[in-house]
């Protein structure tokens, strides 16, 4: 088995309007600490594999607590960092029937976003690791974001970890500093053993002609050229969705191999509570079938379960387990386990 995965970017403590409140509409927030990559470790622990958070907070009491937070569920703490500075900040109004969910971010100035791009010592902060897991969010928030996750895929390749990377494209991020992602975004993917990214995220870093197709059909094109474009890629996974209300959606996805390709899906959902960090609990359920030695179609049908499974779960932490998800495949009645 491959070693710990460390996982970079930065965390944000999240406030949350209660039930489906509209934002400030009782004047009452909820508190959840989450981020993209620290969500994916916060699945894998939860799958019972040792992961690392690799990441800068604030030295002050809530980026104490957040680090609480990490070990609380499990995540190796040894990579984080503290600087003078504020938790970025995102505020979450949940969407209900057809209204959606908005999310408004305040996360300019924060101790992550100004390190400079030689805060992380690699070699330190990969010690002991077998796989990194990265997004297009670091790489978002300025020059120095983007330095620091090349820097981090670069010094795994070199200690021959596998990388995963995905693209989480935050157009409004890159616009706010005038950057221009698709080269940063190509040369992340260019570092890659897996990525997690749609047809139109591959758009952006090959050429390729869908002819008009969409969905697995489009992203199955799209895989080709990425292979042929980028030789240590060995995998491309997608998730697709359908909505009829922010209440009741389906999920299927896709694992794109050299030579083979594997689907899963659709698994119908209603009643959702939670829909925020889905995409994270796919991704570490995708690795968690990789590392545990599973072919490509059970790997992708672990990590669509997982995912289906967040959507219930409260917070941007998936916290999914092996036996929740071996319940979800066995078809067995929702009822009260005893």
């Amino acid at each position: 088995m491959v070693g710990m995965v460390a996982c970079f970017g930065e965390m944000l403590m999240r406030l949350s309007a209660p039930g489906r409140e509209p934002l400030l509409r009782s004047g009452r927030l909820d508190a959840w600490f989450g981020g993209a990559e620290a969500n994916v470790a916060v699945g894998l622990a939860a799958l019972g594999h040792e992961a690392r958070v690799v990441t800068i907070l604030p030295e002050n009491p809530i980026g104490r607590a957040c680090a609480a937070e990490l070990r609380r569920h499990g995540v190796d703490t040894g990579g984080l960092s503290f600087r003078e500075g504020r938790m970025g900040l995102y505020f979450h109004a949940p969407g209900a029937m057809r209204r959606p969910a908005e999310i408004t971010y305040d996360r300019a100035g924060s101790a992550f976003a100004g390190a400079p791009a030689g805060a992380i010592d690699w070699e330190t902060a990969l010690e002991g690791c077998g796989w990194l897991h990265l997004s297009g969010i670091t790489p978002a928030l300025g020059q120095a974001g983007a330095d620091m996750t090349l820097a981090a895929a670069k010094a795994a390749r070199a200690k021959g970890l596998e990388v995963s990377f995905d693209f989480n494209v935050r157009p409004r991020l890159w616009a706010a500093w005038g950057g221009d992602p698709d080269p940063v975004l190509k040369a992340l993917a260019a570092e890659a053993t897996l990525l997690f990214a749609s047809a139109g995220d591959l758009a952006r870093i090959c050429e390729f002609d869908a002819g008009g197709a969409r969905g697995p059909a489009a992203l199955e094109i799209a895989a080709e050229a990425a292979f042929k474009a980028f030789p240590r890629l060995t995998r491309i996974a997608s998730t697709f969705r359908a909505a009829d209300s922010v209440d009741d959606q389906s999920l299927s996805a896709l694992l794109a191999e050299r030579e083979a390709t594997f689907e899963a899906g659709p698994e119908r959902m209603t009643g959702i509570i939670e829909r925020i960090g889905g995409g994270d609990g796919f991704a570490a359920g995708l690795i968690h079938g990789l590392l545990s030695g599973h072919d490509g179609q059970d790997a992708v049908e672990t990590a669509l379960a997982c995912m289906v499974l967040k959507h219930a779960i409260p917070g941007d932490f998936c916290t999914v387990t092996p036996a929740e998800i071996a319940h979800f495949r066995s078809g067995s009645p929702s009822d009260v386990l005893r």
